[in-house]
């Protein structure tokens, strides 16, 4: 139970916080893949940045234990449909994560989009035997891997003479100042592209 609730806690200042920097808004999304308007992306890559500073320290002094951390498959199906979904993410202005976000603001194409993010679900669920059989499901460099050594002996490392931690918060810090480096528009002459989309 507290599980539960400690997760719908964090779920819910995580939709507060995506409604803030403005990820509710499918404008504010593709002003930022027109690279127009540049304020989310920055606070994006920031976050990204920071997280893994944190948790490689994390992992680093103790605090957090690496049977925790869990690395996902790689497979080629992977790479496609990270492609569909990018490629949904530019056309649409909403990602699943923003998409629940957006339609607690009331947006009815949120909802659409959420409806056919089940209907897509259904989809592949019903033919997954199928997709299972294919090129689809081959995996990349033996499925499980990281890209330098964590310290976990389930994952194996594509390079071995590196430190993961030492990666993670080299890159890190390398995002976290790109992100603050980044203006924060790139046309500003056009004051009404980052104009928030009022709920429909």
């Amino acid at each position: 139970m507290t599980k539960i609730m400690l997760a719908t806690a964090l779920g819910l200042f995580f939709g507060f916080a995506l409604h803030r920097v403005g990820a509710t808004s499918p404008q504010h999304i593709i002003n930022m893949l027109r690279l127009k308007d540049l304020r989310l992306m920055k606070t994006i890559l920031f976050a990204i940045g920071l997280s893994s500073v944190v948790l490689f320290l994390g992992l680093a002094l103790g605090f957090i234990d690496v049977s925790h951390i869990s690395v996902k498959s790689a497979y080629v199906g992977v790479l496609i449909g990270g492609g569909l979904l990018g490629a949904g993410f530019a056309i649409a202005g909403l990602c699943p994560g923003t998409s629940l976000a957006a339609a607690a603001t009331g947006r009815k194409d949120a909802m659409v989009f959420i409806l056919g993010g089940f209907v897509g679900a259904f989809a592949y669920m019903l033919s997954f035997d199928f997709i299972s059989q294919t090129f689809l499901m081959d995996k990349i460099a033996g499925g499980k891997v990281t890209l330098a050594v964590t310290g976990s002996a389930k994952y194996q490392a594509l390079i071995t003479s590196v430190s993961g931690t030492a990666l993670a918060i080299g890159l890190g810090l390398a995002l976290m100042a790109f992100a603050w480096w980044l203006p924060e528009e790139t046309s500003p002459k056009n004051k009404t592209d980052h104009k928030m989309v009022p709920a429909e």
